[in-house]
This record gives C-alpha cells, structure tokens and sequence, in this order.
C-alpha cells in the first residue's frame, strides 16, 4: 500500500441512528420489499395484539385493510400505556414503537408465534409514512402521531374513552414498498390457520379496497386442529373412517403440549402438517417424525393382532401409513428449538419421542374401540401398495 493511501479508522464509520438503521436495509428486518415484507409489516404490528387475545387479555382482534393503502390494527385489551408501567406490564407505546428488541425473544409456551424475530410495530412505524397510536385506558382516550418512525408531538388526550384496547394504524410507505399490495386472500387463509391453532382465538380481517364494497371474514374455531382437519377441501377425496382422529397431551418430557388430528382419506395425496408454537414448520421436524412413527407402529400391531397382516409379511412403515393421510401436529414448547434461523424444522430431540408414543397409544386405543373403521384405514393402506 503507498504512504497517499487513504488509512480506514474509526472516523470512517457510520453509527446509524433510529429510525435509519431500519429504512436503510429493510429487508434485513422483514425479509423484502415486496408483497412478503408488507405481509411481515402487518405481522409484526398484530403479534401483540393476538398474544393479547390468546392469552385471555383481549376478547378479539381486528384487522382491516383500509382503502388509501393504510392498515388498522386493533384489540381490545387493556391498552398499552404510553409511558412505561413497571416491569409487570413491560414497555410503554413509545418505546415499542421506536425501540428494537435485540436479543433472543423470550421462549413461552403460551406465545403465538408471528415474525421469525419478534421485533414488534417498531419496524413498522420506521417503514411507514405515517402511523397512529390510539390507546384506550382508563376512561381515557389517548392518540400519537409518528412519521416515518419520528414522533410528530406527545401523546395527547383526545377524549373520553368507551372500553378499553389498543389501535395502531400505519401507511406503508410507497417510496419503500412502491407498488406492492396486501393480499387479502393471503392474510386470510394465514388467519384462519392461526384460528385453527389456537382455539378460541377471535380475528376479524376487512378488505375496504374493493371498488365493489368491502369484504370480511371472521375466523374464531372451537375444535382447534380438528377443524383444521375437516376443513381440507373436498379434493382430498371421501374419508375412509367417520370421525377424525384427535388428541391433545402435555408431557413434561419434552416441556410442552401437543395437538394431533389425523385422518384416512380416498384420494393418494399425503398432507402431513406440522407447526411448532403456532409457526409452520414446512420442512418438518421432530414432531413429524413422531407423528409418522407412532402412526407407523400403531397400525402395524393392530393389523397384525387382528390377521389383516401375516406374519411374514412386511412392517407398515412410516411411508406405507401416510397414504391418502390428512394430519397436523401442533406442538406448543417452552424452549423450541429449529434447525437453521428461520425456523422452518423443529430439532426438539425430546419431542420425537414424546409425539410417537402419544400417538401409537391413542391411535391404538381407537382402533381397538373401532375395529371396523381401523380394519377400513389399513386396507385402504394395502391397496394403495397393491396398485405402486
């Protein structure tokens, strides 16, 4: 190097401050620009509001996209305080909406998993043109302005307040996002999942963009992954046996709980879903593993205590049983952990384990107490076979 070269020393480094960090590389906190970023904006502001709900502190969440490209989330919890409250009740407004949580996101069962990092509205209200906070607290109703992740002034009491909740509208902002656009028929079928997952769990999503008039759904299920299971569409042929096959455990083994819904369908297609705290898992995992295991071993002794299966003949293995199989395992884990860092493989070594027996033992049972149906699912397996 000759003496006129220019030396690289701490002068030369750019200490970027809130809310750049976030605007300068978006993507490396929503993952694009595009469609899948706007869809991640949203997440990250309605992962506070769902954990609300699914934790018992809100009764329902409302998500509405609005016809000048805005989005309004809304719940009716306790409303978030604009400044801090204590450590029982975490950050204030202000804070979640110009603080990024760095660090590992707290682990917990009870979570409703929507972003890959948790980073909350902050990444929203950095990214957007203009945002809202509206709380509703204590007979009071208090409203916040922020433009492009700036406070405009302090929060101020804009009137009385009926009920309680928190509302949080952002624009997105073009000069990022230029023209993408949300999907509604993405969100919803992502909502609708989330419903599944979690039981009781009440969303509401409104498209006020249609020329036409606007569109809703609501998606609220009692009978959590079972319903997940009935509602696979018509495609995946006439069922094998009636009822679906469900169960759900806790199993200190693996420091969780599971969820399990499986049924034998016509059609030769396999859907085999599996979700770890509420995310999909679409490269599968422990849990699956499981699932197929305990599937694999509960048929098999059934098919052979009953002669449908000789001796000699060959084990129903783990590919054999998912023929025309609809099923879903949910898992829900205190400390998840995933293969790769984008949690798309459950690694739970415990779980495995757990799954296989909770799944051969009930399987087991019920096709002991329904050996007619039972005795319909492994022929449908045999014939399948007969036909490769």
């Amino acid at each position: 190097m000759s003496d006129g070269a220019s030396t690289y020393d701490a002068s030369q480094i750019k200490v970027l401050e809130w809310p750049e960090t976030v605007r300068m590389r978006p993507g490396m906190y929503i993952g694009s620009t595009g469609e899948r970023g706007l869809h991640q904006l949203l997440f990250e502001v309605a992962d506070r509001a769902v954990n609300e709900a699914a934790n018992g502190r809100a009764g329902s969440v409302g998500v509405t996209l609005m016809a000048d490209g805005s989005v309004r989330v809304t719940d009716d919890g306790p409303g978030i305080p604009f400044a801090a409250a204590g450590n029982t009740e975490g950050p204030g407004m202000e804070a979640l909406l110009t603080e990024l949580p760095f660090g590992p996101r707290p682990d917990d069962r009870r979570a409703v998993v929507m972003t890959l990092f948790g980073l909350g509205p902050a990444v929203a209200n950095a990214l957007s043109s203009r945002l809202t906070a509206e709380v509703r607290r204590e007979g009071v109703r208090r409203v916040q302005e922020y433009a492009r992740g700036v406070a405009v002034a302090p929060p101020t009491v804009a009137g009385p307040a009926t009920g309680s909740g928190t509302t949080l509208t952002f624009r997105p902002d073009v000069t990022v996002f230029g023209e993408a656009q949300y999907s509604f028929a993405v969100l919803a079928e992502y909502f609708r999942e989330l419903a599944f997952l979690n039981r009781g769990l009440d969303i509401s999503l409104t498209d006020e963009r249609p020329p036409g008039g606007p569109q809703a759904a609501r998606f609220r299920f009692l009978g959590g992954v079972r319903d997940l299971v009935v509602s696979v569409p018509a495609r995946a042929g006439t069922p094998v046996h009636t009822e679906v096959i469900g169960f759900e455990r806790e199993d200190p083994r693996m420091a969780g709980t599971m969820e399990v819904a499986l049924r034998w369908c016509g059609s030769s297609e396999k859907r085999i879903r599996g979700f770890a705290n509420s995310m999909a898992t679409p490269y599968g995992g422990t849990h699956e593993l499981g699932l197929r295991e305990g599937v694999a071993a509960a048929l098999d002794a059934h098919a052979r205590r009953r002669g449908l299966l000789s001796a000699e003949g060959p084990d129903l293995d783990t590919d054999r049983i998912a023929e025309g199989l609809t099923a879903v395992v949910s898992v829900k884990l205190d400390r998840p952990e995933f293969v790769g860092a984008t949690r798309r493989e459950l690694g739970n070594a415990p779980v495995r384990a757990c799954v296989a027996e909770a799944v051969r033992e009930h399987l087991g049972t019920w096709s002991e107490e329904n050996p007619e149906q039972a005795a319909a699912v492994v022929g449908r397996i045999l014939r399948a076979e007969a036909l490769d």
